[in-house]
């Protein structure tokens, strides 16, 4: 991964002194790789906080700067690695280097992507303090607010003796594929570089409301508040009894409930797995995008966030919640059917999309097909026929299967028509059966980021056919489908979950000169 380049040297600006630093050190163990890389960071973090404390009591602290540790692998030779997984290897011989942040969150993928390595390689890891240096803000903890508490003057001394965040050493060209390393740079081994992932966790703070420690595996997004009630009354009520083994459904080995604030609730009888965290408090109001968790012991367990309506949003939440590395994120909300056959409350389940949302055409091209993922296709078609209990020719009564557009003009209805080239037109030319404004966007972030993806809507209106949202019409409407349609989401996740996950990271997702990590 590309290295941060240092600040540019300003004319007043103190020289950086010296941090803490390790030379690289070859491991051949997945374990003792990622302790050296926890040591080097919290090194690197305990040093901002010591520099920062003595600056606060109005000590010259001078210039201030610790480092990320990194992780390399020189493979001399090509390795296939195991064919059947889409990650894990590199592309061929050289130098492949990234930068490492907040190892206590991500121990269990940073151990995974180590051992994957070193399995497929054969050869050792190079783990050492880098050249990136780690932001002020990135090493405080998440209640740390400095700038409000400071004098104006020392604020623009806080900028001279330590590094701030630098937006140039956050862009996503390696998951865009636009990197191109310098000569004799190394190439990347990851999708993003440590100050972008820690950029992403302080935003998943600001517009979640939960911190990130929280966020499981399997995400649900939806752009209705109907469903998030549903899923607190869910998750607050499987909170009041203790975990059966012969319950018929996995959620029954969720331990925890968390809300916004972090306020948490743990699950009768697992009150000792909660016993170091601080109680959270209820926020004033709630967050942009709040979300709630159902946690698992493994990460396992499903989040759900609302990101409201629009493309904007939807795009927002999924840049943030990539750097996790999730399993899986699917979209449960509503939409509307274009088709007359279609009745209020059938599903859609997305195989295309038609990309009118525009916030990504920069990113990802248009002419870059979204393709269908045949694991969280086949898990969402058997949820819905297991919950509805139809099957066959008969599920075919409340489910299609097809093209779902997605636009940034909520009114798009009052644009010109069918017969004046309208988009009522290129909705037809595609064979579009339903329309919203947030699924496509999801689901080529999740093919732009490698994280799989997948969509099952629920038809609300059919505006084409003068069938149009109308208040009472609606509220009993969302009553009698959000419960159906949010247990067909978690049915989906839990045929998802039973199966490898090494299968469900499909290989359509990465391109023929991929980074090895998942």
């Amino acid at each position: 991964m590309k290295k941060a380049s240092a600040a540019p040297a300003r004319s007043n600006a103190l020289a950086p002194a010296a941090g803490p630093f390790t030379a690289p050190v070859r491991f051949e163990d997945a374990e003792a790789a990622w302790a050296q890389v926890r040591l080097i960071y919290e090194q690197g973090v305990q040093h901002l906080r010591s520099a920062l404390q003595r600056f606060l009591q109005g000590e010259d602290v001078g210039r201030v700067r610790a480092c990320y540790p990194f992780v390399r692998l020189r493979s001399e030779r090509l390795t296939r690695g195991d064919s059947r997984l889409a990650y894990g290897f590199v592309a061929g011989p050289g130098v492949y280097e990234t930068t490492l942040t907040r190892p206590d969150l991500f121990a269990r993928y940073y151990r995974e992507q180590f051992a994957l390595l070193l399995r497929n390689h054969g050869t050792a890891l190079e783990i050492g303090t880098s050249s990136a240096p780690i932001p002020l803000h990135f090493a405080l903890s998440e209640h740390d607010h400095l700038e409000g508490e400071l004098p104006p003057a020392r604020r623009l001394l806080l900028r001279e003796c330590f590094d701030l965040p630098d937006l140039a050493a956050m862009d996503d060209g390696i998951a865009n594929g636009t990197h191109e390393p310098a000569p004799g740079e190394p190439e990347p081994l990851s999708l993003f570089t440590a100050p972008r992932v820690d950029y992403s966790l302080h935003r998943l703070r600001h517009y979640t409301g939960c911190s990130p420690e929280h966020f499981q595996n399997f995400v649900l997004f939806t752009n209705y508040q109907f469903y998030i009630d549903e899923f607190v009354r869910l998750g607050r009520s499987l909170m009041q009894a203790a975990p059966d083994p012969a319950a018929p459904h996995a959620l029954d080995d969720c331990i925890g409930f968390v809300e916004p604030g972090n306020v948490w609730t743990a699950r009768v009888g697992c009150e000792a797995e909660f016993a170091a965290l601080t109680p959270g408090q209820q926020p004033p109001r709630l967050p942009q995008m709040p979300a709630y968790h159902l946690l698992r012991r493994d990460a396992g367990g499903i989040t759900m966030v609302n990101i409201g309506v629009g493309p904007a949003n939807a795009k927002t939440m999924s840049d943030h919640i990539a750097v996790l590395r999730p399993h899986c994120w699917l979209m449960l909300g509503h939409c509307a059917g274009l088709r007359n056959s279609q009745q209020l409350g059938d599903y859609v389940l997305a195989h295309g999309y038609v990309r009118e949302d525009h916030v990504l055409d920069e990113e990802l091209p248009l002419w870059v097909p979204i393709p269908p993922l045949a694991e969280v296709q086949v898990a969402l078609e058997k949820a819905v026929a297991e919950v509805t209990q139809l099957s066959g020719f008969e599920l075919k009564r409340i489910l299609r299967t097809g093209t779902v557009a997605s636009t940034d003009n909520r009114n798009w209805e009052l644009l010109p028509s069918h017969h004046q080239g309208g988009p009522e037109r290129r909705f037809s030319q595609s064979r579009a059966i339903a329309l919203d404004m947030e699924s496509a966007t999801l689901a080529a972030n999740g093919f732009r980021f490698r994280v799989p993806y997948g969509t099952l809507l629920c038809v609300s209106d059919k505006p084409l056919h003068g069938e149009i949202k109308l208040p009472g019409m609606a509220n009993q409407f969302y009553r009698e489908r959000v419960d159906q349609h949010l247990r067909i989401g978690l049915r989906a996740i839990e045929l998802l979950r039973a199966g490898p996950m090494g299968q469900l990271h499909s290989r359509k997702l990465r391109s023929f000169a991929e980074v090895a990590f998942q």
